[in-house]
């Protein structure tokens, strides 16, 4: 799983959730962005109204919380989604976890101690890139 530092510059540099089941993600509030929890059809509910996406909360594990407007949470993409995500921009994973990736025409290297975080810093570069 990514950090969650990850996961706010990816959101701030553009990347957009439509959550689905399956999805980790935090609530980004200080003081309870520490748990992670995982959209279920049977304990997070995605609800899309007019208004916006509002992610229910049901179940005993999450009796305190009622719901969370999907704009309050920050997604944890997964190593699968990440690389998805990437595209053809995507090269290869190595052992050591580097991704090789093309960004902007050029091959590029990122090496991190997790896929997953490797994934990340190759999507973030891609995302600035096609910003630039």
């Amino acid at each position: 799983m990514i950090t969650v530092a990850l996961a706010a510059a990816l959101r701030d540099a553009g990347l957009r959730w439509h959550p689905t089941t399956g999805d980790r993600f935090v609530i980004d509030k200080p003081g309870v962005d520490d748990d992670v929890y995982t959209v279920s059809e049977m304990t997070v509910e995605r609800h899309d109204y007019p208004s916006g996406t509002v992610l229910g909360f049901n179940g005993t594990t999450e009796w305190a919380l009622d719901s969370v407007d999907a704009a309050e949470s920050l997604w944890l993409p997964r190593e699968d989604q990440l690389r998805e995500l990437l595209g053809p921009a995507f090269v290869s994973l190595t052992a050591g976890y580097t991704v090789t990736a093309t960004i902007a025409g050029e091959t590029r290297a990122f090496t991190e101690s997790l896929a997953a975080d490797a994934y990340g810093q190759a999507l973030l570069a891609y995302i600035s890139a096609a910003l630039a």
